[in-house]
C-alpha cells in the first residue's frame, strides 16, 4: 500500500476529488494548511498598508491506495491540480506498513 500526500491550491480541491473518484479512489483525508515553496510568499496591500504573506493557503490530501493504483492516482492529481503557475503544489508517495479498519478489524488492502 502507498500513502500519497499532495499539497494543492484550494480552488482545485473539488476538481481533483472528482477526478480521483473517477479512477477508483474510495476515500481521502483533506486538511487546510499553510506553507511556502519556491514562491516564498508574497506581499499584499490591505487598507493602504503593504504586508508580507509568508505562508500561502493550500489543501493537503492524504490518500492510501493499493500499490497498483498509486501511479495512476499521482498522475491524476498532477494533471488535475496543474495551473502552470508557481505554487501548484507537491506530491509525495510513502510506503504504508499496515492499515486497520476500526469498525470491522479488516486489515491492509481489505481495510481500504
Amino acid at each position: 500500500m502507498k500513502l500519497i500526500i499532495a499539497a494543492i491550491k484550494p480552488f482545485k480541491l473539488e476538481e481533483v476529488r472528482e477526478a480521483l473518484t473517477a479512477v477508483g479512489v474510495r476515500g481521502m483525508m483533506v486538511t487546510e494548511i499553510k506553507g511556502f515553496g519556491l514562491q516564498s510568499g508574497h506581499t499584499e496591500i490591505y487598507r493602504g498598508a503593504e504586508y508580507a504573506v509568508n505562508f500561502v493557503p493550500k489543501i493537503k490530501l492524504e490518500i492510501v491506495v493499493q500499490d497498483g493504483l498509486a501511479e495512476q492516482v499521482v498522475e491524476t492529481i498532477r494533471k488535475t491540480a496543474r495551473t502552470d503557475k508557481i505554487g501548484d503544489g507537491k506530491i509525495f508517495v510513502l510506503d504504508v506498513e499496515q492499515a486497520v479498519r476500526v469498525r470491522t478489524g479488516e486489515t491492509n488492502d481489505d481495510a481500504l
